[in-house]
């Protein structure tokens, strides 16, 4: 019987799974928070400050998955034989995942940034709790996305 984890086709499979996995979270469960934080209009302004903290906690959990599909990536670069037609198509899946990470990564940074705007400015013009729910003044996902 032969062992799967020895078969230079797993690391192609995982990486493709990987990727897959997280463009699907990224589009049902990050985007439309994005997509409704974007439109303020629709976001009772007592609400403003939970929605942020929500989506910083899903960009909390965005990186984490992107770490996951890097490290699969990382494993596919490693030499080995493998099937160059899967090894391509794994590659392509990720670059795809990777400009979507980058272009979601730019619109939350936008909306937390703005989030901690508006929490200095409320706090500054009348030294009192926010408008948006007392957000913190810096938003520490901004720190570690801007680093990575």
């Amino acid at each position: 019987m032969t062992d799967l984890a020895d078969t230079p086709q797993t690391s192609d499979i995982c990486l493709l799974l990987r990727a897959h996995g997280e463009q699907r979270w990224l589009i049902y469960e990050l985007v439309p928070v994005v997509r409704q934080l974007e439109q303020r209009d629709s976001l009772p302004e007592d609400q403003l400050g939970a929605a942020l903290a929500y989506l910083e906690a899903l960009w909390i959990e965005a990186r984490r998955r992107a770490a996951e599909t890097d490290a699969a990536h990382a494993e596919l670069e490693q030499p080995g034989g493998g099937d160059v037609s899967l090894h391509e198509k794994a590659r392509r899946y990720y670059a795809a995942v990777r400009r979507l990470r980058g272009a979601l990564a730019r619109r939350v940074q936008r909306l937390l940034s703005a989030g901690s705007d508006a929490s200095d400015e409320a706090t500054s013009s009348n030294g009192a709790t926010a408008v948006n729910g007392g957000a913190p003044a810096r938003w520490p996902i901004l720190d570690r996305s801007a680093s990575s």
